[in-house]
């Protein structure tokens, strides 16, 4: 199943975003789906991540600002970003986090989306 994420752009501070993840197949059952982001000069780390079941984890970064969902009828995982800060500033990829280490992801990692957040 490859990833296409979408629907970056550019923000003023305190903006929002609603980036979009497509699969290309069936994410139905695929348990965890997750948003990860890397900033220039810093390493990919995860954002948000979801279970089938609709359980939760964020980056404490952006608790209370993000929310992730996911439609698998439409195999679709979506992060909408509020209350953005220039730190959020970094390339967005959608991924299929380890069940065991949600810090890590089996699927490829694609070109991501560009979220600038300006001050």
């Amino acid at each position: 199943v490859q990833l296409q994420a979408s629907g970056g752009g550019l923000v003023q501070t305190g903006g929002s975003l609603k980036l979009s993840c497509a699969a290309s197949g069936s994410i139905f059952s695929i348990n965890v789906m997750g948003w990860y982001r890397q900033a220039p000069g810093k390493q990919r780390e995860l954002v948000a991540a979801i279970t089938n079941g609709g359980n939760t984890n964020y980056a404490n970064s952006v608790k209370g600002r993000f929310t992730i969902s996911r439609d698998n009828a439409k195999n679709t995982v979506y992060l909408e970003m509020n209350g953005l800060k220039p730190e959020d500033t970094a390339v967005y990829y959608c991924n299929f986090p380890l069940d065991s280490n949600y810090d890590l992801a089996w699927g490829s990692w694609g070109q991501g989306t560009q979220v600038t957040v300006s001050s």
